[in-house]
């Protein structure tokens, strides 16, 4: 029988740390052994999982650590730096949904894949992952069609458009050999004139407890494509990533991506 997967959660008492903690407990394909919160956290040395005398409590550095196969990060961009020195120093790979990072921590995790496998990305949905492949490959094949991008998030959300939206600009606008920056209208208001040739345009909707929408619509003249997504249940982002570090576990060293999981097996 095959031994579970050894897992470390680096930003075990966040949103997306607990969620992970939630799909954890009792699953028999995976270990957590190690279960890293901010120092100070109100958290650090309470029990994890586990009862007797040597339950798995939280931790907030990586000197005890045990031995493990992968680290799941979504913590900050401090933490991250730490857990990334510990994968670096003992060959562990990483997955990583931790975002905002500076110019020097980015180039660490560029120059750390040569070295580790390391897989990064701001959702961890793998409907979005195929969402962002089926518009690559339709903004492609349909190079003259307007193209529309409204997501729709809950009334707390602090940015707009989200970052899924603008990841899936991005992807749109190379697929059409120009960038986002020249391409993108974020709002329109009174008379605006006509569309531009080639824009991509945003629409933002906020409101209730909605999870997380996303359409994409290409319009030609007589007809539609919307490519569609929507989240409702948040347990989607950690099942993905349990689903990336499955996966990742055994790579080579690089850089790896959502797509790469969709798009294989084993």
């Amino acid at each position: 029988m095959t031994r579970p997967l050894r897992i470390a959660i680096n930003g075990a008492s966040g949103r997306m740390g607990s969620s992970l903690l939630g799909l954890l407990e009792g699953n028999a394909q995976f270990e957590l052994v190690h279960a890293v919160v901010a120092p100070g956290s109100a958290h650090d040395g309470k029990r994890v999982f586990g009862t007797g005398d040597n339950p798995l409590r939280y931790a907030h550095d990586w000197v005890v650590a045990p031995k493990m196969d992968v680290v799941i990060d979504f913590s900050g961009p401090a933490a991250l730096d730490a857990a990334l020195s510990h994968c670096l120093a003992n060959g562990i790979a990483l997955v990583s949904g931790t975002t905002g990072i500076d110019r020097d921590l980015e180039a660490r995790l560029t120059a750390a894949g040569d070295s580790i496998a390391v897989l990064r990305a701001a959702n961890f949905s793998l409907g979005v992952a195929m969402l962002t492949r089926l518009l690559r490959e339709a903004a492609a094949a349909l190079p003259e069609w307007d193209l529309e991008i409204v997501e729709a998030h809950h009334g707390r959300k602090q940015d707009a458009p989200s970052g899924t939206a603008l990841a899936l600009g991005h992807v749109a606008a190379a697929a059409r050999n120009t960038t986002l920056e020249a391409a993108a209208v974020y709002g329109r208001e009174g008379l605006v004139g006509e569309r531009a040739i080639g824009s991509i345009g945003f629409a933002v909707v906020r409101g209730g407890d909605i999870v997380g929408e996303h359409t994409a619509m290409l319009i030609g003249p007589g007809e539609r494509i919307e490519l569609g997504h929507r989240a409702t249940d948040r347990r989607i982002f950690a099942r993905g990533a349990l689903r990336a570090a499955q996966w990742l576990h055994g790579r080579a060293p690089g850089h790896w991506q959502l797509d790469d999981v969709i798009a294989t097996s084993g």
